[in-house]
């Protein structure tokens, strides 16, 4: 009987400790979950007709969110491609439409571009962006920057708080933009703007500051505090998870994408990875996952860009959900940990998110 009894207990005593190790190991997605797991890269521009693409992310369930943009391609054209897709695939594409400020200072000018909006809208986008061209390019008659809480954006700014159209904003640049090239944090941001001299503002201090920017951003956040906002680009604080920290809370209506700016944050857990990790945490309802990439009519390889893609796709998802060391060779291939996000977070961070602010049809677990 005492044999009996103690082989009894053993097994109970087992059965619990594999059933905590089994919990623990569920509370955390693994490298192996990347292609079962519910994702949304909520800024990323699809400009082609062809939607081979959308069908390869949908293979490793990624679905495409494609802002419009200023810039470029005319935004006609950029709409009519994301018009036909979304008919084409629903509940794989989503996008964000734009207007131009080309009729900036004339008259007419917020009813134009209300009337754009309502073009937008109606082609299926499920929100509107707005450029840095604002801030950084578009100037008065008077030769002065217009920056984005100039008053003749007021009426627009109403129009999607009034009518519940969500915002993303791409307001400013990464603080480097305001940097000599040696002081820079990240390869990335050295290479963008080696190539685009013309939005390295350190070569222009004529142009508005950086603070600048960041004050025009939160002037609208205050004037519209109903206004459903996505900050890309980590809202142009990527430098520092405390700045961001501070926007956040005061300014419930802010969110922020990770497009183009993942490299900011490892570069932050480099130095203070748990530091990072708890902000993740803790705002992880405020945060969307995004790389800013791109497909256009021109590419000639497309194997060699789906592997490119899922390459990124995957890296990043190391360094968010698992504790694996990545390599970040914007950070001349320094290795950092990943931050093994729980499994909440990760889905609303991929997922979650994006759907409840965007109004996008429901995958996630």
């Amino acid at each position: 009987m005492k044999t009996g009894r103690c082989n009894v207990l053993l097994f109970s005593c087992l059965l619990f400790l594999f059933s905590g190790c089994s919990h623990q190991r569920t509370a955390f997605y693994t490298s192996a979950d990347f292609e079962k797991t519910p994702k949304i890269d909520v800024h990323f521009h699809y400009n082609t007709s062809d939607a081979t693409f959308i069908e390869f992310a949908d293979s490793l369930n990624f679905r495409f969110v494609s802002p419009n943009v200023d810039a470029g391609l005319s935004i006609d054209r950029q709409l009519q491609f994301s018009k036909n897709l979304k008919l084409k695939q629903p509940d794989k594409f989503s996008f964000f439409g734009t207007f131009s400020v080309a009729n900036y200072g004339k008259p007419g000018f917020a009813k134009q571009v209300i009337a754009r909006i309502d073009t937008c809208i109606r082609a299926g986008a499920s929100g509107i962006k707005i450029w840095k061209n604002i801030g950084m390019v578009l100037k008065d008659s008077l030769g002065r920057y217009v920056m984005a809480d100039n008053p003749a954006f007021e009426p627009i700014f109403n129009y999607l708080e009034t009518n519940n159209i969500p915002l993303m904003g791409h307001l400013g640049e990464p603080k480097n933009c305001w940097l000599p090239d040696e002081k820079m944090t990240l390869d990335n941001d050295r290479r963008y703007f080696r190539e685009h001299p013309e939005y390295h503002m350190y070569l222009h201090p004529e142009a508005p500051t950086y603070e600048a920017q960041v004050e025009a951003r939160d002037n609208i956040l205050r004037k519209h505090p109903n206004l459903n906002f996505i900050g890309a680009h980590l809202g142009s604080l990527e430098w520092s998870i405390d700045e961001l920290a501070q926007r956040l809370d005061l300014f419930p209506n802010f969110n922020v994408d990770f497009s183009a700016r993942i490299g900011h944050l490892e570069y932050q857990s480099s130095i203070d990875r748990e530091k990072v990790r708890q902000f993740m945490i803790r705002y992880q309802d405020r945060l969307l996952y995004g790389t800013d990439g791109s497909i256009g009519e021109n590419i000639t390889d497309g194997a060699a860009k789906r592997k490119s893609l899922r390459h990124e796709w995957f890296q990043q998802w190391l360094y968010l959900a698992t504790d694996s060391m990545v390599v970040v060779k914007d950070l001349g291939d320094l290795k950092v940990r990943g931050l093994q996000l729980p499994r909440e977070a990760i889905d609303k961070i991929y997922c979650k998110n994006a759907e409840r602010l965007l109004k996008l049809k429901s995958q996630s677990r």
